[in-house]
């Protein structure tokens, strides 16, 4: 895989360290904003999976708004996107409730019990939704599936009353993680099947996120198809709010060698990031992330590595990458498509540093954003 930069401006780059690439990220906003205009829908950015605010004043000229799952998040919004929230929890805490809410344009209730608790609190101009579980996803690992039989993310067909409450104006389901717009295609039937009858009263669907429009050979005809049927069929705004599809191969993990191991003939090599720290995603999906410098393919080449983080954690390795020649404590490993569900979900365990923040800017320089520092570890604890 090539780089769109200079020898120069790698080399300039600290390690480890999360770098967004602006030229692809705007990329990726051109194309959303292209599915956002044919389609006449919104899209808004999703800050659970992107929250890199340092881009927010490039993400803004092609999105209106952000959604927030949290009162940290809606803070969020409003400082760095000057815009306020699509709110919507899995639970609602009392005492952050009316702060929360003069930072939201809409709301969203996971449970009619929330719905009850605090309906009245909300002011009279955010919009009221509640979130609904089609019961259908093609995502098969139940730790991302919010579809499954026993998920407590939204409210299923039989749970709701035969009448919606009177206030409320919207819908909204996100069941897709990475999807094609076949998905959403298959997602929608359900929905309808189940829901339909609720429709005829509400002002906005908002489809959640999932929906992995920047990738290559994602059939964006179709989504638009899909989405103007739907809107035009029932009369009401149409919302999505990916974040993966934004950062979508965005940017990287830039790593370094610090040991290689050597247990059994199994050889390890030991980079200064970790994967139970850095990329949880990796473990938890799980999935393997491509490296610049080597393959996926544990046959591909003829020398074969596992890559083992920094932690103390056992599991804290990725194993059977292959490389065209043997690696040597110094080298660079750099973890490709690092932008979205990375940052967002970084820990300190084991005192372990986070990585430095940069961007490579559209004239392919670097810029350092943010280092860390002890202080940012100790002033997390107590």
């Amino acid at each position: 895989m090539s780089r769109s930069f200079s020898q120069d401006t790698f080399e300039s780059i600290p390690s480890p360290c999360f770098v967004l690439e602006e030229e692809k990220l705007m990329c990726n906003l051109k194309r959303i904003d292209l599915v956002q205009k044919n389609a006449q829908i919104t899209v808004i950015l999703a800050l659970k999976g992107f929250a890199m605010w340092s881009s927010f004043s490039l993400i803004k000229s092609f999105l209106k708004s952000a959604s927030a799952s949290s009162i940290n998040e809606a803070k969020l919004c409003v400082d760095k996107f000057n815009e306020l929230s699509h709110t919507y929890a899995v639970g609602y805490v009392d005492n952050e409730f009316d702060e929360l809410m003069k930072l939201s344009s809409h709301v969203t209730f996971n449970s009619l019990n929330q719905f009850h608790k605090f309906n009245n609190r909300v002011p009279t101009h955010i919009s009221m939704g509640l979130r609904v579980n089609p019961e259908w996803s093609d995502v098969a690992v139940d730790l991302y599936n919010p579809a499954h039989p026993h998920s407590r993310l939204g409210l299923t067909r039989q749970s709701l009353p035969e009448s919606l409450p009177r206030n409320i104006e919207g819908l909204h389901f996100h069941v897709l993680c990475e999807s094609s717009a076949a998905a959403l295609v298959q997602v929608l039937q359900n929905f309808e099947k189940k829901f339909k009858k609720y429709l005829v009263n509400i002002k906005w669907i908002n489809m959640g996120g999932g929906h992995l429009i920047t990738k290559e050979g994602y059939d964006v005809e179709l989504l638009v198809n899909t989405l103007k049927h739907f809107k035009n069929k029932y009369q009401v705004e149409v919302i999505l709010e990916p974040s993966g599809a934004v950062a979508w191969q965005a940017g990287f993990l830039k790593t370094t060698i610090i040991d290689i191991l050597e247990n059994h003939g199994s050889l390890t090599a030991i980079i200064d990031a970790s994967f139970t720290c850095h990329m949880p995603d990796c473990l938890e999906m799980p999935y393997k992330p491509e490296i610049m410098e080597g393959s996926q393919d544990s046959e591909k080449y003829p020398f074969r590595y596992n890559i083992g983080g920094a932690s103390c954690l056992a599991g804290d390795f990725l194993a059977g990458y292959s490389f065209l020649k043997p690696l040597k404590i110094g080298d660079i490993l750099t973890f490709q498509d690092m932008m979205h569900y990375t940052m967002v979900k970084t820990n300190m365990f084991n005192g372990i540093n986070h990585p430095s923040i940069g961007v490579i800017r559209r004239n392919h320089k670097f810029k350092l954003l943010k280092t860390f520092s002890y202080e940012d570890y100790r002033d997390k604890l107590s």
